[in-house]
């Protein structure tokens, strides 16, 4: 189900696309360092849905680049996930319990 051919056309778009996956990996750097520097729980969750964000707009970025659509179920597969777990994480912050 490959119905886009982004990949083989060079022009501007193709530049724009591989610029936009250097800056988003550029923020994936930063939400590391966040997630090991974080001085609190609170900003150390905040650091994992950031990066959870940031994969998915790198995978999205990465489908259209290549031309394929496997990519976007990944990401949609991995929204899926990193919401759950962010609300587990936080809920569990809260109440030090996470099944009521």
């Amino acid at each position: 189900m490959t119905g886009f051919s982004i990949a083989a056309e060079p022009g501007l778009l193709g530049i724009a696309i591989v610029a936009s996956m250097f800056g988003v990996g550029l923020a994936m750097l930063m939400g590391l360092w966040r997630l090991a520097r974080g001085p609190t729980v609170m900003d150390r969750i905040l650091a994992l849905d950031t990066l959870n964000v940031t994969a998915i707009a790198e995978l999205m970025l990465f489908g259209i680049h290549q031309g394929s659509s496997i990519y976007f179920e990944a990401a949609l597969i991995i929204a899926m996930l990193g919401f759950v777990s962010t609300v587990v994480l936080s809920k569990y912050v809260i109440r030090r319990d996470i099944v009521e």
